[in-house]
């Protein structure tokens, strides 16, 4: 599977993506529809996006019992996306409920990955907060596997931790990685950070990048040099 550059549309309106996505008249990004614009206009923004020739990651996170992880992700399924996802931290068991629930009759599914740790989680925090006295890595680790032998496809996790899932899980296990900037950009509210190129060195299959694109004097000339540093 190739590796691509995911542009995280968080904008609050139709309107407002819309907006950007026009200015994208020779290429067709793959976007990843947030819970702020998800929220705002509904499973209609999917489909209009979608039918506009865009893949779409939609990062929604679900995080429930099974059941009704199950149910949501059979809904989510009619929706042609090609990527969504949920919280490792939801159990093997609401794992495998996702999938039963996303896969198709005919046996298609979008990809589903997990989220492992959010890349604005230190370790600091990890202990002081959320009573995890693990190292993140091994935290990381520990949830990547958990995912694929749930059946999942890969997980959501730091760049600074896509090698290291590889070794762990292999090759195939797809890594989606958010915080990624700019070597001359603001990390922002991101704590474990990196560069495309960074990214694309230590083993990321997909990389998400919001701000430094979606905020940019020049959005399709931040997206190119984000393909040219990634992809090469």
């Amino acid at each position: 599977m190739g590796k691509d550059v995911i542009i995280a549309c968080d904008f609050s309106s139709r309107a407002e993506v819309m907006s950007f996505l026009d200015r994208f008249t020779d290429e067709k990004p793959y976007v990843k529809i947030g819970m702020e614009l998800y929220y705002a206009e509904g499973p209609e923004i999917v489909r209009e996006i979608k039918a506009r020739g865009h893949k779409i990651f939609l990062d929604l996170k679900l995080h429930d019992i099974p059941n009704t992880v199950m149910k949501s992700m059979r809904v989510l399924s009619k929706m042609n996306v090609d990527m969504c996802n949920l919280h490792a931290a939801g159990t093997a068991a609401m794992m495998e409920a996702a999938i039963k629930g996303l896969t198709r009759e005919d046996g298609t599914r979008p990809l589903l990955i997990a989220v492992t740790q959010l890349t604005s989680t230190d370790e600091e925090r990890m202990r002081s907060e959320l009573l995890i006295d693990k190292p993140i890595d091994e935290v990381v680790m520990h949830y990547a596997k958990n995912a694929k032998s749930a059946g999942l496809d890969g997980v959501v996790c730091s760049p600074l931790e896509a090698g290291k899932v590889h070794e762990a899980c292999g090759c195939d296990f797809l890594t989606v990685t958010p915080g990624v900037r700019f070597a001359d950009g603001d990390v922002g509210d991101q704590a474990r950070v990196t560069t495309p190129a960074r990214a694309k060195e230590i083993g990321s299959d997909y990389i998400v990048v919001g701000r430094p694109i979606t905020a940019a004097d020049d959005p399709v000339a931040a997206y190119k040099r984000c393909m040219a540093e990634f992809i090469g």
